[in-house]
């Protein structure tokens, strides 16, 4: 990095006691040796410069050994202090990225907790935002013009500027005459600056701008973090449309060839399922919130089962026992669906009649939804290998993708639970975290 000025150290009150002290000891006892020589008393006046020197250079070596061992680690602790409490304000905002909002909230929040005359950030090319003295004419959404800033983002070094030239102000009487300009980073690639305005070059200390790159160094990893969730939320989005396409194409032809049967048996029916089916596919194409309620996911459902009726007839038996409780519960889309599906699909034994139960239950701070049928069960060996993409037929493909989701959200505790008996039937539950609102918050942004 390129830093034109740094002062080593800052003095306090007790350390500029000491240099005085020092200094009018050292040259006390020089002056008087000088005396003693003027008066012809040779030995002594030598002796007393000498001795002069000496307590000159103890104090100064003194006084250098404690700023290098105790001031460091002490400002080190304060400042460090500082830059956690600043960085800590600043998460919720940077981790929706780097724009201009997010950046006007850092603003705010580092002008109020520093001793800069203003703070600004930048992207690569423009002000996102400035907050401080001179606000009147540094405006978020004009493009960069201080050289020393675009050669920070060309070289990803910190610039330290002493002069109101360096600054580029067209404003003449612009109090701002000095800065520190740090790279913000994300992915090991610039992706803006973070600036901080003094009024004079003298306030560009060492503990600034040890303040100064902190801090860029935490904002560059809170950026960093954005980058990572906006990356994890284009690859669940991404599952989510597999599992539609997966679930959509054998659907579609199982009710077309419904449809098809009723069209010479019962036209009328034909024609009502003909009109929900068109609703129901619109629906489901254009579905695009990564989280809905229980209710929109039960409701999404029950429509998905009036084909399911129509196909099958007298010979499936839906039971559903659904806590009200529950209903407003947020969860993640397509969950509950491919389980019923499958529990259709499955269900019976023999030829014999289909028995599916969907039920949805509170504990505590979970809800906990159970489907269940009457199907011919699985082997030991079986439940494991179906939650593992690629393997199994059908219900391994749609439990996997369910299983993999629900484990990326919430965590391993919260994959899916299968509980098969031979011939008595098969129970997938499914257990999801009542957060408070995070994930409503996420669901509405989609």
């Amino acid at each position: 990095m390129v830093v034109k000025h740094r002062e080593h150290f800052e003095t306090d009150k007790f350390k500029r006691q000491m240099i005085a002290v020092g200094v009018f000891a050292g040259f006390a006892t020089i002056l008087l040796g000088w005396i003693l020589l003027f008066l012809g008393v040779a030995f002594e006046g030598w002796g007393l410069i000498f001795l002069g020197l000496l307590v000159a250079l103890a104090i100064f070596s003194v006084l250098r050994i404690f700023i290098e061992k105790s001031e460091p680690e002490h400002v080190k602790a304060l400042y460090s202090h500082q830059i956690f409490e600043m960085a800590n304000a600043t998460l919720p905002h940077l981790r929706t990225g780097l724009n201009e909002k997010s950046a006007g909230e850092v603003a705010r929040i580092l002008i109020k907790n520093t001793d800069a005359m203003a703070i600004a950030l930048t992207n690569l090319v423009t002000v996102l935002a400035f907050s401080g003295v001179g606000e009147d004419h540094h405006k978020a959404g004009a493009p960069i013009l201080t050289e020393a800033t675009k050669e920070a983002l060309k070289h990803d070094e910190l610039r330290i500027l002493e002069s109101k030239d360096e600054i580029g102000c067209p404003v003449s009487d612009c109090p701002l005459s000095a800065a520190i300009v740090v790279p913000l980073e994300t992915r090991g690639v610039v992706a803006g600056t973070l600036k901080f305005y003094y009024p004079d070059k003298k306030e560009l200390t060492e503990s600034r701008i040890t303040l100064a790159e902190g801090l860029a160094k935490l904002l560059s990893i809170q950026l960093e973090l954005s980058e990572i969730d906006k990356q994890e939320e284009l690859t669940y989005k991404a599952e989510l449309k597999a599992l539609q396409a997966q679930i959509n194409p054998h659907f579609l032809f199982n009710t077309l060839n419904t449809i098809a049967s009723l069209c010479r048996t019962d036209s009328k029916k034909a024609r009502m399922l003909i009109i929900q089916f068109a609703d129901f596919f619109r629906r489901s194409l254009e579905r695009e919130s990564d989280f809905v309620t229980l209710e929109e996911e039960i409701d999404y459902v029950n429509s998905y089962l009036l084909f399911e009726k129509a196909r099958f007839g007298q010979s499936l038996n839906i039971i559903e026992e659904i806590d009200k409780k529950a209903l407003g519960v947020k969860m993640p889309a397509l969950i509950i669906q491919p389980l019923v599906e499958n529990a259709v699909k499955y269900g019976g034994t023999l030829g014999g009649h289909i028995k599916v139960k969907i039920s949805a239950q509170t504990h505590d701070s979970e809800v906990t939804i159970q489907v269940w049928n009457n199907g011919k069960g699985m082997k030991k060996d079986e439940k494991g290998e179906i939650l593992f993409s690629g393997l199994g037929k059908g219900m391994g493909i749609g439990l996997s993708n369910v299983n993999e989701r629900l484990k990326s959200l919430y965590g391993e505790e919260f994959s899916l639970d299968i509980q098969s008996i031979k011939d008595k039937g098969t129970r997938v539950t499914v257990r999801i975290p009542i957060l408070g609102g995070s994930h409503e918050a996420k669901s509405a942004d989609s």
